[in-house]
């Protein structure tokens, strides 16, 4: 079955998770991606955390699934030619270096244009160009920080929290494969190629924009009644953290469920829908609270949500988180188990999409890694595993044109 980017040649020039996230999506589908790494040690998730000694990390395997990696000093002559030759050869380039570097290795926007006027060059940023932060070397957390994530998660008690989702890192590579993939279609009507550039802060905002309503809402009014600190608490002229409440309107909240004393994941999310608050009531058996005044709006109830929430605590005591959902799924209740990383890495409705896949290895074996979260009909995505150090250069360098003696130059001058 073909591929949708079948015939796309990619130069991955980039390292740690946010680029080579975005080029691992677009090898998924059938793009040719080059991983340009340095002799010797290549990308540093390599050796970061790992598990097995002299074998790559878990952190490069599953960044880096469906790539060929090649070997190359671009600070030698030798491998600049290379280089200049993948451009040319190539329909586009991913970046993240810190600001200037691509410049002073020599290779400008300009002179990219020269060798390859349809090459795409697509760049991560911790800030956009221009920002008064743009010289600053920003890591995932930081960019959650920048973004409006870190202010707005957590409780409102306690210092403002990172996720442990990458918002910073591989949200940052989603975003950028969008903008690769506008830039071809671009590039199918116009013939000419373009710089894409997505800042990692820019990224995370993306994905607080109800936070960014929420402020201006807040400006407004002078209290936003869907948080937890309405009407009994209080607000400044601020957003602030909501603990787990939902950001929709509806009210949610995670519960404890059977076991939770000795389980820290014995928990399920119950979000109290308006319009299901009748099954809501009926499922935990309050079927007075239908019509009774106090409850029967969600204006009435606000002001006794928690007091709502510990009732159906008290309701799931002698129920596990499965069993829960088992009941409140028939009641079409918006609820859903709190999942450990182990129990989604054992879960087989996962392992049946794919979404959760096993990879073998050449040097580690058997590990997990994610799938494609994108599914078409039309494609089907197979995950194969991380390239070793070089394991591709000779290949790649034979595909460039060069000869055997040519290549055995090439390494030579690298080793010096």
């Amino acid at each position: 079955m073909s591929k949708p980017l079948d015939g796309i040649k990619i130069i991955d020039f980039t390292h740690v998770q946010a680029g080579p996230s975005c080029a691992q999506q677009l090898a998924w589908f059938g793009a040719d991606v080059i991983k340009v790494e340095r002799p010797g040690s290549g990308d540093a998730t390599r050796t970061s955390l790992r598990d097995i000694p002299d074998a790559d990390a878990l952190y490069f395997t599953m960044l880096n699934s469906n790539k060929r990696s090649l070997t190359l000093d671009t600070k030698k002559a030798e491998g600049k030619e290379v280089l200049e030759k993948l451009i040319r050869q190539s329909d586009i380039m991913i970046e993240n270096f810190a600001p200037g570097a691509l410049d002073r290795m020599g290779f400008t926007w300009e002179y990219i244009q020269s060798l390859n006027p349809r090459l795409i060059l697509a760049s991560v940023k911790g800030f956009s160009d221009g920002h008064f932060y743009e010289d600053l070397k920003v890591y995932d957390n930081v960019a959650q920080a920048a973004g409006g994530a870190a202010t707005t998660t957590g409780f409102w008690d306690g210092p403002p929290t990172i996720s442990g989702a990458a918002l910073g890192d591989s949200n940052t590579g989603m975003h950028l494969a969008i903008g690769i993939l506008a830039a071809l279609q671009h590039r199918h009507l116009t013939g000419l190629g373009q710089k894409v550039a997505v800042s990692m802060q820019d990224a995370v905002l993306n994905l607080c924009r109800v936070k960014l309503r929420d402020q201006q809402r807040l400006e407004r009014t002078g209290v936003l009644e869907e948080y937890p600190q309405y009407p009994h608490g209080t607000f400044t002229d601020v957003v602030p953290r909501g603990g787990n409440a939902g950001g929709g309107g509806q009210p949610g909240w995670i519960l404890k469920c059977k076991g939770w004393e000795n389980d820290p994941n014995a928990y399920i999310y119950f979000t109290i829908q308006g319009t299901a608050w009748e099954a809501t009531a009926r499922a935990i058996g309050k079927p007075e609270w239908v019509t009774d005044p106090a409850y029967a709006t969600a204006k009435a109830r606000q002001d006794k949500i928690f007091d709502i929430f510990a009732y159906i605590e008290t309701w799931l005591a002698d129920k596990d988180k499965f069993e829960a959902i088992e009941i409140l799924r028939k009641f079409d209740i918006p609820c859903g188990p709190v999942l450990s990383m182990k129990e989604i890495a054992y879960d087989e409705s996962l392992r049946r999409s794919k979404s959760i896949v096993e990879v073998d290895h050449k040097v580690r074996g058997k590990y997990l890694t994610v799938g494609s979260p994108i599914k078409m009909s039309g494609a089907t995505v197979e995950i194969t595993p991380s390239p070793l150090l070089g394991e591709h250069t000779d290949e790649v360098l034979a595909e460039l044109g060069y000869n055997a003696t040519q290549i055995a130059a090439i390494h030579s001058a690298a080793a010096v």
